[in-house]
């Protein structure tokens, strides 16, 4: 499954300039292509594919020509994309070219954006000023009403501005940032720019501010970004909200949901987030000390002072921050044990239970001194097809390790996410259907604790400052299985979902997709009626990606189609 990176420019002459491909941010955007993406203003996206296919071509940011000429770029996943996306096809005569959800939900703006824009020119004559804002939130109001799932993201309008918005329940992160233009101290310009420095709102009337306390604006899904690039961290876009900065430099805010509820996505701060990150004014790195305080208290819990663990190790890297502190608490010996490959990406995302086994092994070795005789406890964030755990453990009995113990900073992973992160399909998580002793059996280890959702929870709250307000609850939708926008396992939704992202529909999904076999410079282009049998002939595919390539010749063979070679 490749990771794809895109940037989107306007320059001074209200061009666009896009550049997308699959790939490293390091590999696909070099010098000579940073200096081609001129302008003001722009928007980039870094991609895994959590709906549609690994394709370069559903990269984000998409574009539009109509109305102005709108980009996006955007987090998380829309779990009414069908609907959304027969309305835009059969009332507003709108074409979505693939099948990212992100089209979908730039195309829900462009119709709304150029029905606001048409009602105000109809209306030039009223005695209430134009103001681009107001067609901006209007317009993003119904974006929100129609929009159901977890997104953030970001609108670039062509000529006018940037567009900041999150989802009324908040469930992804999203954050913006101010810094003085040319540089320099910011001094008090950023109480000029959202009121009193104490505030947690911005003014939704423009600001003239003078040309030497001109500010730049990010906006980035996490407030690392913010701070490597030299901004100022002004606070959380909150949920329901957008923000629309100008191009004179005036940023306005507006709450567009009538009935927004703050309910973050907890497995951000297990997972996702680096630690170094706030999210909704929560330290990642704080939230994640106290669940391995918690942790080690249900360790105690079960087994006592007398635990039998001799050191704890962490699975390299996210769980560190929780390992050191059940370490601390059970008194016991933290120690690095696996050093790590940081050229082999995140496995729990690749396609193919073989090919993750492997990047396990290629992307962890075991320092045998701090397993040789002892018995070891395993620290992870979480656990989730079980594949990665089944590797490491037995990785450390092969260095030596007595017995080995495995802990999960988080609670047993049970139900499918669907706002934005690519967890399998249900029946592929190991704790589908499983308590911890069989889960413990299956990857082959003493015995396996979780983190208690409880606990999980209250490690995030204790983060939370005492100046802020407490959450209005978490997305814990993939331990729980309540989902905050309504959905119900058992819904068509998730028979779909599981036969969009087993294991055999990724493999199919990504060989079909790949430009080598649909196309490239050297081969013909494929007629629609192969693609067809190939669609209809993918649930016939072997699981060996050799007899994929065997089955897909002969089907073009048929047809007088020869494959380009490998």
């Amino acid at each position: 499954m490749l990771p794809a990176w895109s940037l989107l420019t306007i320059d001074k002459l209200d061009r666009l300039r896009l550049r997308k491909d699959n790939g490293l941010v390091r590999d696909v955007f070099q010098q000579q292509h940073m200096l081609e993406m001129q302008g003001p203003m722009g928007i980039g996206h870094v991609r895994y594919p959590t709906a549609g296919s690994s394709s370069h071509e559903e990269a984000q940011p998409f574009l539009t020509n109509y109305p102005l000429g709108i980009g996006v770029a955007h987090n998380g996943n829309l779990t009414n994309t069908d609907e959304l996306q027969s309305s835009l096809k059969y009332s507003n005569f709108r074409h979505v070219n693939t099948d990212s959800d992100s089209e979908v939900l730039l195309n829900v703006f462009a119709e709304s954006l150029t029905n606001e824009l048409l009602e105000a020119k109809s209306s030039k004559n009223s005695t209430k000023p134009f103001r681009m804002q107001d067609v901006v939130f209007a317009a993003m109001e119904k974006v929100m009403t129609s929009c159901e799932g977890g997104y953030a993201g970001c609108y670039l309008i062509n000529g006018f501005g940037l567009v900041g918005f999150r989802d009324p329940n908040g469930i992804r992160p999203l954050v913006f940032g101010v810094r003085k233009s040319g540089g320099g101290q910011l001094g008090d310009v950023v109480e000029k720019a959202t009121g009193a420095s104490n505030s947690t709102n911005l003014p939704d009337s423009p600001r003239s501010i003078p040309a030497e306390d001109e500010l730049d604006y990010c906006i980035a899904s996490e407030s690392v970004a913010i701070d490597t690039l030299g901004f100022k961290l002004v606070r959380d876009v909150r949920a329901g909200e957008a923000i629309f900065i100008d191009l004179e430099g005036n940023c306005h805010s507006k709450m567009v949901h009538a009935n927004p509820k703050h309910t973050p996505c907890i497995f951000e701060y297990v997972y996702f987030a680096r630690p170094d990150s706030i999210m909704d004014g929560v330290s990642v790195y704080e939230a994640r000390l106290n669940m391995g305080e918690k942790l080690a208290e249900k360790i105690l819990r079960h087994f006592g002072e007398n635990h039998n663990v001799d050191v704890v190790i962490p699975v390299p890297d996210t769980s560190r921050t929780s390992a050191l502190q059940t370490a601390y608490r059970l008194n016991v010996p933290f120690r690095e044990g696996f050093m790590k490959n940081r050229y082999i990406g995140r496995t729990f995302i690749m396609p193919g239970q073989e090919k993750r086994k492997k990047s396990v092994r290629l992307k962890l070795n075991t320092i045998r001194r701090e397993f040789e005789g002892k018995n070891v406890l395993l620290v992870d964030d979480s656990i989730v097809r079980g594949t990665t755990a089944g590797e490491i453990v037995q990785m450390a009995r092969d260095a030596g390790a007595k017995n080995v113990y495995f802990s999960s900073a988080a609670p047993p992973i049970r139900y499918p996410n669907i706002y934005g992160i690519d967890l399998p399909s249900q029946k592929e998580l190991i704790a589908f259907e499983r308590n911890e002793k069989e889960i413990a059996v299956k990857i082959g280890c003493e015995w396996v604790v979780y983190q208690d959702q409880a606990d999980l929870e209250e490690s995030v709250n204790m983060a939370i400052p005492q100046h802020m307000e407490k959450f209005d609850g978490f997305d814990c939708s993939t331990f729980d299985g309540l989902y905050v926008t309504g959905q119900r396992m058992g819904d068509e939704y998730f028979t779909k979902l599981h036969s969009l992202r087993n294991d055999n529909a990724k493999s199919t999904r990504n060989f079909v997709s790949s430009p080598s076999i649909l196309g490239g410079a050297d081969s013909p282009t494929m007629p629609k009626q192969t693609l067809d049998k190939l669609v209809v002939d993918d649930r016939k595919l072997s699981k060996s990606p050799q007899e994929e390539l065997d089955h897909a010749t002969r089907v073009l063979e048929k047809r007088r189609i020869t494959l380009p070679s490998f």
